[in-house]
């Protein structure tokens, strides 16, 4: 089984619908902040749980 996902793009693609819901005026500037810690938190808990799950055969 393969598995193509890729923890860059998806921080990106949810970062841009962050971003475009505050300019759009749908968030306030405290529900954006919020929302992109909240992402950041998010991503490097990601990253810490696929950090080294795949190793390669000695």
């Amino acid at each position: 089984m393969t598995y193509n996902f890729d923890p860059d793009r998806w921080y990106e693609n949810e970062r841009t619908v962050i971003e475009r819901r505050f300019k759009m005026g749908e968030i306030s500037v405290s529900a954006y902040e919020d929302a992109i810690a909240d992402l950041e938190r998010r991503y490097n808990e990601m990253l810490d749980r696929l950090n080294g799950t795949y190793q390669l055969p000695k």
